[in-house]
């Protein structure tokens, strides 16, 4: 009996050594991963084929003496210098009331009106109050600047730009990611090659992380669901 009692608490040790050597793996790790909707373009299946049209003159590749250095090109770079500001505040209040007040007078039987210890039996009130009361305030504010630098994924007809990237920073306890994606005009590209994130049009811009930290501003399942429309009280 006790080899048995002796053999289940080893087992048990070995389990919870090995649990907390594959969280100290995992915290490690890069917590964030490339997200395959952001990925640089892979030119080698892209339909823009090279045109080889000479031997030494190339003119796909061609640098144009009196036009800037601007990506033009599905593949080519371009910086995108971030700086988005939101503002917003929200207020509700709610406060209702409803009273019922509902009274028989004394009745009479057979001409009597029955009374015990001087109260009359038939003389009943009836009154209900309900009564609501609710309020509730936010205010959001956000600010993100920095630069990133994405790639043309394809040219509409029209000529404007869609790019597309992605940049994942590893940190001592997670990593933070911004992503973003777009629509940029070319005469909205500066001559050294920047944009903007205010010119891109039908934009999509992620700005997040994972790690401790994050972990740490997240609440619980269980707080969750106190702060949860299903919790009934």
């Amino acid at each position: 009996m006790r080899n048995k009692y002796l053999t289940q608490l080893i087992k048990a040790a070995v389990l919870i050594s090995s649990v907390i050597l594959l969280q100290a793996c995992s915290s490690t790790r890069l917590q964030v991963q490339p997200d395959p909707m952001f990925a640089p373009v892979d030119l080698k299946q892209s339909r823009f084929q090279p045109v080889n049209n000479g031997s030494i003159f190339q003119q796909g590749r061609s640098v144009r003496l009196f036009e800037d250095s601007k990506a033009f090109r599905v593949g080519d770079l371009l910086s995108i210098s971030l700086s988005e500001s939101t503002n917003a505040t929200k207020s509700a209040a709610t406060n209702t009331a409803k009273d019922d007040d509902v009274t028989l007078g004394a009745g009479t039987f057979l001409g009597v009106s029955p009374t015990y210890k001087g109260n009359a039996l038939m003389d009943n009130a009836l009154t209900a109050e309900r009564a609501f009361k609710g309020s509730g305030d936010t205010a959001q504010s956000n600010s993100l600047k920095g630069e990133i630098t994405v790639m043309v994924s394809d040219i509409l007809p029209n000529g404007n730009l869609v790019v597309r990237g992605e940049k994942i920073i590893g940190l001592n306890q997670g990593s933070e990611f911004i992503r973003i994606t777009g629509i940029v005009r070319p005469q909205d590209v500066s001559s050294n090659n920047e944009v903007t994130s205010g010119k891109l049009a039908n934009s999509r811009i992620y700005y997040g992380g994972g790690g401790v930290i994050a972990e740490a501003n997240t609440k619980g399942w269980l707080s969750r669901f106190f702060s949860s429309p299903v919790f009934p009280f």
